[in-house]
């Protein structure tokens, strides 16, 4: 039986209709149910204008074999780790998309403890179960149990900051018509903050576009409005916000990788000793600040699944990757969108400096070319030509995930991407930032696509 197109390395992401539908939905529920053996899964769903009926069809397949339903309804990836873990439920469903196309959708599946569910740890078994389940999903709808999971969520999120003497600070926060918004609501009564909110409506047609602000062309808003506002900084989700991206008090962009170093640094404050995880796509900030806090910086494959394994295993206080995935041990190793951004105002309020001040000499001490994608005919192909042309003289190649290439002052790393049809560029230099604009432009016209 060929592989289901659906069913990526660490999730489930399909085109609707052919990849992903409510009869695969039922079959994905079944087939979880079967394999996981859970006795209560709680579910979730994004804004999505298909993700309440998918979710519906997972319930009932999910109840057809016997499993009570929890539904905390419309809300992001890390509420259904959340209540997951919370509420010692067996396992938990998010429907999700996140930041792909509007003609798709998905699912985030965890077990018990929100331990994440992957090709290596599950997610195959059930791809195998779906591929020969020829049953189709009842018109009817489910009978689900409400799990009243928010207040105590957005409890567990001021823990994070409890500590602090925070300041009137003046945010932007740019929900991008997702579910994230209401998580900033529940949280301002409790915070000093003046929040500036825009896009701020969850609409699942999305009128602003797709929330995805790794795409250079969909932060000019929320740049645009910390300006417009003279406010301290700004945050924007996207489409689960289980990811938020940061702009400084100028309205900069500032790339994921430094808020890693950042992030890592302060935990190790209060965690001396600590490890802590990194990707391989850009490595040699995250190393430096860690060793120099007195911590251990230990490497992991890209992706949600294989960063909370190895958390998890080494007992890490937190692991990063530069598209903005931060993980938390005390958030059950997992991913979350709304601790960075507190955790960035206690940093701003305690050190009285603007977040440019907090990360710019280490942007200047390891420039980076920021993720480049390129569609090509033929990613392994592609990443053999480059990896023949650099590899004789390199100082270093490693094939952990992709591609990884060091030189004594300059490193790249080029892989294929688990959800998306393209490759993906990463370059950084020791404080050399001309050296990562030559050697981008030269890898890239020898990677070729667009």
């Amino acid at each position: 039986m060929s592989k289901l197109p659906a069913f990526k390395a660490y999730d489930i992401r399909g085109r609707l209709g052919d990849e992903i539908n409510r009869d695969i939905a039922w079959r994905i529920g079944r087939a979880y149910a079967q394999v996981i053996k859970p006795e209560k899964v709680v579910l979730g769903q994004d804004v999505r204008l298909t993700s309440k009926e998918l979710s519906d069809a997972v319930a009932l397949g999910l109840i057809d074999q016997g499993v009570e339903v929890y539904d905390i309804g419309l809300c992001g990836t890390e509420e259904v780790y959340f209540a997951t873990f919370e509420y010692a439920m067996d396992g938990g469903i998010m429907t999700t998309a996140s930041h792909n196309p509007m003609d798709y959708n998905g699912m985030k599946l965890v077990r018990e403890q929100s331990r994440p569910i992957g090709a290596d740890s599950g997610l195959g078994e059930i791809e195998a179960l779906v591929a020969v389940d020829d049953t189709n999903c009842p018109a009817h709808a489910p009978q689900l149990k409400p799990l009243a999971h928010r207040e105590a969520y957005i409890q567990h999120l001021l823990g994070y900051v409890a500590d602090f003497e925070l300041k009137p600070l003046r945010i932007v926060v740019n929900a991008g018509n997702g579910p994230a918004g209401a998580i900033v609501d529940a949280l301002a009564p409790h915070l000093p903050f003046e929040f500036i909110r825009i896009q701020h409506e969850p609409d699942g047609r999305f009128p602003n576009g797709i929330p995805n602000p790794l795409l250079p062309e969909n932060r000019q808003a929320t740049a645009d409005a910390v300006r417009a506002h003279q406010a301290d900084f700004g945050v924007a989700w996207d489409g689960d916000f289980d990811r938020c991206f940061l702009f400084d008090e100028h309205g900069e962009f500032i790339e994921g990788y430094y808020i890693v170093g950042l992030l890592a640094q302060a935990l190790l404050e209060t965690h001396p000793g600590s490890n802590v995880i990194y990707d391989v796509r850009m490595t040699w900030n995250t190393i430096d600040i860690v060793e120099a806090a007195g911590g251990q910086a230990i490497e992991a494959r890209t992706g949600h699944a294989f960063i909370k394994q190895i958390m998890r295993d080494n007992n890490a206080i937190y692991g990063g990757e530069m598209s903005a995935h931060h993980y938390f041990r005390d958030f059950a190793y997992c991913d979350n969108g709304n601790i960075p951004w507190l955790m960035v105002a206690a940093l701003v309020s305690q050190r009285a400096a603007g977040l440019s001040t907090l990360v710019s000499e280490r942007i200047a001490a390891y420039p980076s070319s920021g993720e480049i994608n390129r569609t090509v005919d033929d990613a392994k192909s592609t990443i053999e030509r480059v990896a023949e042309r650099y590899s004789g003289e390199a100082k270093a190649v490693s094939r952990v995930d992709g591609l990884s290439v060091e030189f004594a002052n300059w490193r790249f790393n080029l892989r294929a991407s688990n959800t998306e049809p393209v490759i993906r560029l990463n370059v950084e230099s020791r404080a050399d930032k001309a050296l990562v604009e030559t050697k981008t432009r030269e890898l890239l016209d020898l990677i070729g696509g667009r």
